[in-house]
């Protein structure tokens, strides 16, 4: 199964949406260079498909990419329905390694109290980054079976 990344995305601080920076360095052990959440244990790297934004935007509700605070948005790959421990390659050199599928929620968002529903605590996932690289938006991103 293979996809790509359509958005690559950081925040200053934790609490906030993300914007599209286009790449970034994803660095082992670590995370996104430039992003609040680097280094945040098994959490480095948060992943949310297209196909789940546009399952809010179809709620009525303008969002983007970056508005669920995700790092690398993507496009083709049903995120949720990989096992903890899939191995993803994006681009040619990065590797990633699934580690939790949903979040709990533990404030209400701001996209929840406008629509009743989030799909980030049940449709995102987390990654910890195996070997390191720089991602763009772009690059294909591959289950590894």
């Amino acid at each position: 199964m293979t996809g790509r990344i359509v958005s690559v995305n950081v925040s200053k601080n934790k609490g906030e949406k993300k914007h599209n920076i286009e790449k970034c360095m994803l660095i082992k052990d670590m995370g996104l260079k430039e992003d609040a959440h680097a280094g945040f244990m098994h959490r480095q790297v948060s992943l949310l498909a297209q196909e789940s934004i546009e399952k809010i935007r179809k709620m009525g509700l303008h969002v983007v990419p970056g508005d669920f605070a995700e790092n690398l948005t993507t496009k083709g790959i049903d995120l949720p329905s990989l096992p903890i421990g899939t191995r993803l390659l994006v681009g040619n050199d990065i590797l990633l390694r699934v580690t939790q599928i949903g979040k709990e929620c533990h404030e209400r968002c701001a996209i929840f109290q406008q629509v009743g529903d989030c799909v980030m605590p049940r449709e995102g996932i987390f990654a910890e980054v195996i070997a390191e690289g720089e991602v763009q938006v772009g690059d294909t991103i591959t289950v590894e079976l």
